[in-house]
């Protein structure tokens, strides 16, 4: 094999190289607990109504990303403005916010895909559901998100 041929072979190597000691300096368990951490904190900040300490675990920066339901939201304000139009405005209430399918992939010691299934129960009786993807990353702040991508397939 030629060393040009080699070269993606090399680049692999090295790649994996990368993401093995990342991911050793931090066990897999502390990168999942700090997120949960996180995670956690906010479900409780919105089962209280409290929208700011839900908005706390996202990325404060015009770089967070937030797709629902086919439209994408850039920056931290639009994702705060979408959810207090949609949770907030006139009589609506936030509900209570549960997961009852969520799974944590640990992708690094900075870096964390947190998926699953969504489920809002509102006043009135009215339920939404729904799937989630979200991105983690360490930053100086701590654990944020940085990247989120939610559907409903029953409105929210």
């Amino acid at each position: 094999m030629t060393r040009a041929g080699m070269a993606p072979f090399v680049l692999a190597a090295a790649l994996a190289a990368v993401f093995a000691g990342a991911a050793a300096s931090e066990p897999p368990g502390d990168v999942e607990a700090g997120v949960r951490a996180v995670w956690d904190a906010q479900v409780a900040a919105w089962n209280r109504g409290d929208l700011p300490g839900y908005m706390s675990a996202y990325w404060k920066s015009p770089d967070l990303a937030f797709f629902s339901n086919g439209t994408a939201f850039r920056g931290w304000q639009a994702t705060l403005d979408r959810y207090r139009a949609t949770y907030q405005s006139g009589d609506r209430r936030m509900g209570i916010l549960d997961f009852p399918e969520l799974e944590v992939v640990v992708l690094g010691s900075d870096a964390a895909l947190v998926r699953g299934r969504w489920r809002l129960k509102m006043s009135g009786g009215k339920e939404a559901d729904g799937m989630t993807s979200v991105v983690f990353r360490r930053l100086p702040e701590g654990w944020r998100i940085v990247h989120d991508h939610s559907s409903s397939k029953t409105g929210g």
